[in-house]
């Protein structure tokens, strides 16, 4: 066995350990893949041999550093190689607990610090008036009635699209209480509120394609699963018709979703679970927003503000 392909069977023990034992979905499973294999690649380069068990025992700190510059200087963002540094070091850790190699220096390297940009929600007025003008854009009834709910259940429900199109039929009637497969196969349970049930069942109602269980509740025009694309589109076509900027996309919807109910007074914890965010860091990014809202408010009342 060479020893480049010792590394790599190592990869996909890895690998097949992170999809088996801790449920990592398909699109994690393969950004790690093609973070781990781009180091690889260059440790087998900069060491100037095959990349062996040895050789990963071998790695130091300067080792690390060298691989940062170079993916810098291939055009790595600052914000990519602090992804591809965490998966290096999930890849390490585990092979410190199977092979007991030394992990340190690998753990001790530092990610490149970067601006996180924060969520850019709907104001509360335009999250109402984009679900009304996306009824509109649809030339058949429905399909505008399919467009709404989905919207509804992204701004009312704080769903991500992909958990939105995901639902089979089975979830309709939609419950008080609706439990939601989220990121890496986890799963939280939302509430639902009234106006987003209307909003499905009016969509069913109309809905030309019939109601199975097994079969996805919002379905295109020839009755296959909904493409995040249709509802991107017609998102597009109606934040031009009501004068918002770019950023008023799906995901938006949500983030508007975290933000008015901290506005309303809605704890960090709870809202966390809602959104289903593995980490607090994640929503804490919402109390950002709602600072620099009430700043905005401040300066353009205070009477120094001008």
């Amino acid at each position: 066995m060479s020893d480049t392909l010792e590394a790599h069977q190592l990869m996909d023990e890895w690998l097949l350990h992170l999809r088996g034992i801790n449920g990592a979905a398909e699109k994690t499973i393969s950004a790690y893949r093609q973070d781990v294999a781009a180091f690889l690649g260059f440790i087998t380069t900069h060491k100037g041999m095959g990349c062996s068990k040895a050789a990963l025992a071998s790695i130091d700190i300067k080792d690390m550093r060298a691989w940062m510059a170079a993916s810098r200087r291939a055009g790595l963002g600052a914000r990519s190689l602090a992804r591809a540094l965490s998966s290096v070091k999930s890849f390490y850790r585990w092979l410190g607990e199977q092979f007991n190699l030394p992990i340190t220096s690998v753990l001790a390297t530092r990610a490149p610090k970067f601006e996180k940009p924060l969520p850019r929600p709907v104001e509360a007025n335009a999250a109402k008036a984009l679900i009304d003008c996306v009824e509109i854009q649809a030339k058949q009834g429905w399909v505008g009635a399919r467009d709404v709910a989905v919207m509804t259940l992204l701004y009312g429900c704080g769903m991500r699209i992909s958990e939105a199109l995901g639902l089979n039929g089975d979830a309709a009637p939609l419950p008080d209480s609706l439990k939601i497969m989220g990121k890496g196969g986890k799963q939280r349970l939302i509430p639902v509120l009234p106006i987003a049930k209307q909003a499905v069942q009016t969509y069913l109602r109309l809905c030309p394609h019939p109601q199975e269980a097994d079969q996805p509740l919002f379905r295109g025009v020839r009755g296959g699963r909904l493409n995040p694309r249709a509802i991107q589109k017609v998102m597009e076509q109606s934040r031009m018709q009501l004068g918002l900027p770019a950023s008023a996309t799906p995901h938006a919807m949500r983030h508007s979703f975290a933000t008015h109910l901290l506005e309303a007074g809605g704890d960090l914890r709870s809202i966390q679970e809602l959104l289903g965010h593995a980490s607090l860091t994640s929503t804490q990014a919402y109390t950002a927003i709602n600072q620099a809202h009430l700043m905005e408010v401040y300066r353009k009342t205070h009477p120094s503000g001008s």
